[in-house]
């Protein structure tokens, strides 16, 4: 045979276009069922089920003696020595505070200005000093206190002042001026009123 010579091809060539109908992915391994597996968890749980109504109810049977009477022994308790007791926390009282009236407070007038017109008598400016007579503590101190007072000696009659007592020491007041007939003339206050908001 001469080597020169084409030899014909073994097989036609495959064609260039797809196969006309899709290939069919081969079939998968049938499953595997876990029926034993599920058998067995359900008898499990019943089983557990069973044991532990039979325990409920022979701890609650137990518990009453012969005569019919509940026995003085206690059932099991599921609370342990590990578990953690929470002490039950009552809230904070609110605190109260006594009531405050006119025999709580003591008042003095001090003297920051005066004019006297001789035989005329005097212009005097006083401002109240003002003494809580129990302990600061024992007043609100969200509570506002007006301590009305009166001021005995001006020509003209009493005059009444008010003063707001907070935050248990903070005072604030008006100074009062006050002309008196003579420069002998002594003044004198008097607390009329105490209200606290």
């Amino acid at each position: 045979m001469d080597e020169n010579v084409a030899r014909p091809p073994a097989a036609p060539p495959p064609p260039a276009f797809p196969a006309p109908w899709p290939i069919e992915p081969p079939p998968l391994p049938p499953k595997q069922r876990r029926t034993n597996a599920v058998i067995i968890g359900s008898a499990a749980a019943v089983i557990a089920a069973i044991v532990t109504t039979g325990i409920v109810f022979g701890a609650t049977k137990g518990s009453t003696g012969d005569d019919g009477k509940p026995s003085t022994t206690a059932a099991a308790s599921s609370v342990t020595d590990d578990d953690p007791v929470v002490p039950f926390d009552d809230p904070d009282p609110e605190p109260t505070y006594p009531q405050v009236d006119a025999d709580s407070f003591s008042i003095d007038l001090r003297t920051t200005q005066s004019q006297c017109f001789g035989s005329a008598g005097c212009n005097v400016t006083v401002e109240p000093e003002l003494t809580y007579l129990g302990s600061s503590s024992d007043l609100d101190p969200d509570a506002v206190y007006e301590i009305t007072y009166e001021i005995h000696g001006d020509e003209s009659g009493p005059v009444i002042q008010t003063a707001e007592l907070s935050d248990q020491t903070s005072l604030s007041y008006r100074p009062s001026l006050i002309s008196t007939a003579t420069a002998s003339t002594e003044l004198s206050v008097e607390i009329t009123d105490v209200q606290g908001e």
